[in-house]
């Protein structure tokens, strides 16, 4: 039923993958499924934002992400799940969603946050958006 399933893991954060990873994990035993690790780096390089930060900031924070991001792989995914790590910049939702397509993903999965951030308040929660705005099919995790 699925061959590709995406994780959307932010590493900062553990209730973003504590509970959604172990169900990922059954899900590509069962379908015997490939995982995807995404993990989003917010877009340092909008002129304003950029401004703030050093020039290659954005190029050291892709490197210290892609290293954390393959050490949780390391220590959380087994070694029968074939897996990839993906890293994409942008907002949360939109490049989950953009990777996710160009992936050709048959599953998302990701968890939902109950702590209410003021920037959900705002913004709305990813995974709502997620939701809404992906084609493929979405499982949220509480």
């Amino acid at each position: 039923m699925y061959n590709k399933i995406l994780l959307s893991v932010d590493l900062n954060e553990e209730s973003s993958w504590s509970k959604a990873l172990p169900t990922a994990l059954t899900l590509c035993r069962t379908f015997d499924a490939s995982l995807h690790v995404v993990t989003v780096l917010p877009d340092y390089h909008m002129p304003l934002v950029g401004s703030y930060f050093p020039r290659d900031f954005a190029k050291k924070a892709h490197e210290a992400l892609f290293q954390a991001q393959h050490r949780f792989i390391e220590e959380n995914v087994p070694e029968d799940i074939k897996v990839q790590s993906v890293i994409v910049d942008g907002s949360p939702w939109e490049a989950i969603v953009k990777a996710a397509k160009k992936l050709d993903i048959d599953l998302i999965v990701m968890a939902s946050h109950n702590k209410r951030k003021f920037a959900d308040y705002v913004l709305g929660p990813n995974a709502e958006h997620v939701v809404h705005h992906s084609k493929m099919s979405v499982m949220i995790v509480r």
